[in-house]
């Protein structure tokens, strides 16, 4: 399987600041993407901390591991990535008065083969495109959908909840953080979607697949996404990172090579 990839991260039409972090690092399949918070710069500082943190310690751990990683093996190096950063979080905003209270969500993505492995804590997603349909991989950590599990809302008073932005869990909020992680199988023709909540909060999924589904390159999908949230209201920062898989080519044989002369 091969892979190509794109992200774009724009500050929105409402905020002074952008607190969204995106790194992609192609050669070992990692993408992780973070939205944080707290007063003044701290988000900014969570949200960055949390990405190069992981990134860093997931390729050094993959470049050593190579091959012989299970997908077991590598769920806990992620389990481990994302703990080391809760705690340089938490460590930071109790140790430092101007970052007092900040933390940030996070959604990861890493590819072995046809196998990905998705962790997230917070509200920020990752979707799946495949054949026409847009699923939702990951389940919110947020008060809204926490209400909407017990029935205390519909899905159509989610859509105008004033709760949509109150997370259950993020990195640095406490000493330590779950990270729930899923395992599924890539087919070639597969588009993921890793986003901050700037972009759910102002498209909805049925926007959002006409925006993936439309046949684009990468580049131009992440562009008309960030654009459609901006001209939407770009409430908050927006980030997107996408993932497109293919169907790597054969190599012909020096064998069928000289029987095609």
């Amino acid at each position: 399987m091969d892979y190509e990839y794109s992200s774009l991260s724009d500050v929105g039409r409402q905020r002074a600041n952008n607190e969204d972090a995106v790194l992609i690092d192609a050669e070992h399949g990692i993408v992780v993407l973070a939205d944080g918070m707290g007063g003044y710069n701290a988000g900014e500082v969570a949200s960055a901390l949390a990405v190069d943190l992981i990134v860093r310690e997931l390729r050094q751990w993959l470049s050593v591991s190579g091959h012989r990683a299970s997908a077991r093996d590598v769920r806990r190096a992620m389990e481990i990535c994302v703990d080391l950063a809760n705690r340089q979080i938490f460590e930071a905003a109790h140790t430092h008065a101007a970052y007092a209270g900040m933390g940030t969500t996070l959604v990861m993505a890493v590819l072995r083969g046809d196998t990905l492995l998705v962790g997230h804590v917070g509200d920020s997603r990752l979707y799946r495109w495949r054949e026409g349909t847009l699923e939702q991989v990951t389940r919110d950590h947020s008060l809204l959908q926490e209400q909407l599990d017990i029935g205390l809302i519909t899905p159509e008073e989610a859509e105008h909840s004033g709760n949509r932005n109150l997370v259950t869990r993020a990195l640095g909020v406490e000493d330590t953080v779950l990270l729930d992680v899923r395992e599924l199988t890539v087919v070639p023709g597969d588009t993921l979607l890793l986003c901050s909540d700037g972009l759910n909060d102002m498209l909805s999924d049925a926007e959002i697949a006409d925006i993936v589904g439309a046949g684009l390159t990468l580049d131009a999908c992440a562009t008309r996404l960030v654009g459609e949230a901006n001209e939407r209201g770009g409430r908050d920062n927006v980030s997107v990172a996408l993932i497109r898989a293919h169907e790597t080519p054969k190599k012909s044989g020096v064998i069928a090579k000289l029987l095609r002369k």
